[in-house]
């Protein structure tokens, strides 16, 4: 058999390599929305995507430990042993009942109001709610949206952060605030070892800070001082300053003295610079003249 022709053999490594652009992977727990953060990254960071990947919240750290992902925007707190967080905003804790429950009657309730109610608490619950009044439903419920079709057949009511409830609610059911109820804490994580400078830009976005006050990848340069002036005169000075002889042209002249001042030194001292006019008799004549005849 004849060799295979070189020009259809497999590719050749360089160009198998993945070519793909470099990306930050940002973990990201049910009922987080980084839209806001993702864009300015897009703005200040074009060179590396920012790639968003969804964990449940119970493997939030897991995913951080394996190098899944570089950070994650997760529920806190969390088991921080080679871990660095930052909270970031606590949300408040709502019950998700259908829309014909007594509690829609009122803009909000307590958590006394919850005794007389059932209250389902799913597997993959993120409130942590340990002492929660009311009665515990019966039986295990594995998710949150097993736990609202409990709510919507009217079996239980459900208990959780107000973006986890928004996000499995459905017709016919509502939420109101559970006020005094303890609230969510949601923060950026990330690896301590594994810190760098993107991470730093990151840190620097969720916590609001502008372009020019980043500390990470995406700082700018800071824009140069204007002069304070238009430049200085010719002798030293600018338009404002002194003039020719160090004066300026409302200041003092060639002499020392301005227009408006003193004339020159050598000149009168009369106002403006004009010469005094020369002194005279009561008659009018100069002194030392005589109009009589010549003797």
């Amino acid at each position: 058999m004849s060799e295979q022709d070189p020009t259809h053999g497999p590719a050749s490594d360089a160009s198998s390599a993945d070519t793909s652009p470099p990306a930050f992977r940002l973990g990201m727990v049910p009922g987080v929305n980084p839209g806001r953060w993702v864009r300015v990254w897009e703005e200040r960071i074009r060179d590396v995507a920012l790639d968003l990947v969804p964990v449940a919240a119970a493997d939030a750290v897991d995913a951080l430990r394996a190098g899944d992902v570089a950070a994650s925007l997760l529920r806190l707190p969390v088991d921080r042993a080679g871990i660095d967080a930052i909270p970031m905003y606590t949300e408040a804790t709502v019950v998700v009942v259908p829309k014909d429950h007594l509690f829609t009657a009122a803009e909000e309730i307590t958590a006394a109001d919850l005794a007389d109610e059932t209250l389902v608490v799913p597997v993959d619950d993120v409130l942590g709610w340990a002492d929660a009044p009311g009665e515990r439903f019966a039986g295990a419920v594995a998710t949150t949206s097993d736990a609202v079709d409990l709510v919507a057949a009217g079996h239980a009511v459900l208990v959780a952060p107000h973006s986890v409830a928004r996000l499995h609610l459905r017709r016919g059911l509502t939420t109101r605030p559970v006020t005094d109820a303890p609230g969510s804490a949601v923060g950026l994580a990330w690896l301590t070892e594994s810190y760098d400078d993107l991470t730093e830009e990151l840190i620097g976005i969720v916590r609001g800070r502008t372009a020019t006050s980043s500390r990470g990848r995406g700082a700018t340069a800071e824009a140069p001082t204007k002069a304070s002036g238009k430049g200085s005169g010719k002798g030293g000075a600018g338009k404002s300053g002194a003039g020719k002889a160090g004066g300026a042209k409302s200041g003092t002249g060639k002499g020392g003295a301005g227009k408006g001042g003193a004339g020159k030194a050598t000149k009168g001292a009369a106002a403006g610079g004009r010469r005094a006019p020369s002194p005279r008799t009561s008659g009018g004549r100069k002194p030392g003249t005589n109009r009589g005849r010549k003797r």
